[in-house]
């Protein structure tokens, strides 16, 4: 059976994304970019940006002299996020196995649907219509028989929404290759910048059909050892599947800060709060973790994030934040102040019944900690909350 891949696509989510709050912003140049520096770098640009001048990766300084009248937004994650969840909900209507490459980009196996839905490109027009009616976002779709020729259909009808009414670019089967062939080595994946202008130094070639008409050994001069698999994409060949999400069991807790801090006390103390509230609900689902991870972001709004294996199992606080803590110092090395954090806990197992032969200090101590959570859990469950509160929460 022919395989049958869709890949929607918003161009300039975030941008599109506001608009949808902001509608004085529609038909203006935007771009999203931290605002805190003019050394800051632009995130994404509006296409009335990009006819000025202004291009995605650009300092910011720089693309306000090219276009004076743009207009600055603030990266929004909470807003995206909350986007790109209702976007996810309003694709899965129509299947099941659907995998977001990013936010604005979703990949959607349409095989086999041809009798609920018609022929694929059908599909992608009436989803396309729904979420342009009904959600007010601007998008486009490429349909193919594989996920590599439907993204690029899908970037290639994004820079001629305005010429094609449809925002739909069928690519038959079979017609992968040509397809692909005229255009420029940079619509396919894996050649960025500097591979481009290796391919045009070392080798002369500026299309994608030059790469396919040329020898492996010839390739390696480049891309060494993904030789063959760029001469498979310029092909228009890629069996990769559409890998559906798996959800993966958590315990989360997250805070926004109400004051960017980078004094390491008050942040440890917000982080036990976190831990805090994980290990309550752990303890009311009886479950015991063996994973934990932590995600800071900055007030620069770029973010690091990291895991760890717990050495044993559990679900007591203390024992939690131990490792958290060592992991927060770890990470927190961007020299700018924290606005927000989120801490989660996973790979749930069965509790350890097998007690320790020599060391009998470790557990009498686990069974006092567990006594003092419990008695204090007592004294909230009574009178609040607030009750009784650790003194490093307090900051």
């Amino acid at each position: 059976m022919s395989r049958y891949i869709i890949h929607i696509h918003i161009p300039a989510f975030p941008i599109a994304v506001a608009r949808v709050r902001r509608p004085e912003l529609r038909e203006r140049p935007v771009a999203v970019a931290p605002l805190h520096s003019e050394r800051a770098l632009v995130l994404a640009v509006s296409a009335e940006a990009r006819q000025e001048g202004v291009y995605k990766g650009m300092p910011l300084a720089k693309a306000v002299q090219f276009c004076p009248n743009l207009n600055i937004l603030p990266p929004d994650p909470e807003l995206i996020d909350r986007a790109a969840r209702v976007l996810a909900n309003k694709v899965a209507y129509y299947t099941p196995l659907w995998e977001p490459s990013r936010p604005g980009h979703i990949f959607l196996d349409v095989t086999g649907t041809q009798r609920l839905w018609g022929k694929a490109k059908d599909t992608a027009g009436r989803l396309r219509r729904e979420i342009r009616e009904q959600l007010c976002l601007p998008g486009v779709a490429g349909v193919a028989g594989n996920k590599l020729v439907s993204g690029i259909a899908a970037e290639v009808i994004a820079l001629h929404t305005r010429s094609n009414s449809d925002g739909v670019l069928d690519v038959d089967l079979g017609g992968e290759s040509s397809f692909i062939a005229p255009l420029k080595v940079d619509f396919l994946p894996g050649i960025g910048p500097v591979r481009k202008r290796m391919l045009l130094e070392e080798l002369n070639i500026t299309r994608a059909g030059e790469i396919a008409a040329l020898e492996l050994y010839r390739l390696k001069l480049v891309f060494g050892r993904e030789a063959y698999v760029m001469h498979q994409r310029s092909l228009g060949i890629d069996p990769t599947p559409v890998y559906p999400l798996r959800a993966e069991p958590k315990v989360t807790a997250e805070q926004t800060l109400t004051v960017d801090e980078n004094d390491d006390r008050k942040l440890l103390g917000v982080l036990y709060g976190l831990v805090e509230q994980c290990g309550r609900e752990l303890r009311r689902r009886e479950l015991f973790c063996g994973q934990a991870g932590l995600m800071i972001r900055y007030a620069d709004q770029q973010e690091t994030s990291g895991r760890i294996k717990l050495e044993r199992p559990g679900f007591w606080d203390q024992e939690l934040y131990e490792p958290m803590r060592e992991l927060f110092l770890k990470l927190c090395r961007h020299r700018v102040r924290v606005r927000f954090l989120r801490v989660w806990f996973g790979g749930f197992c069965a509790p350890i019944s097998q007690l320790a032969l020599f060391e009998q200090t470790p557990a009498k101590q686990q069974a006092k900690t567990g006594d003092l959570t419990q008695a204090l859990e007592r004294v909230r469950t009574k009178h609040g909350g607030e009750a009784l509160r650790y003194g490093r929460v307090m900051g």
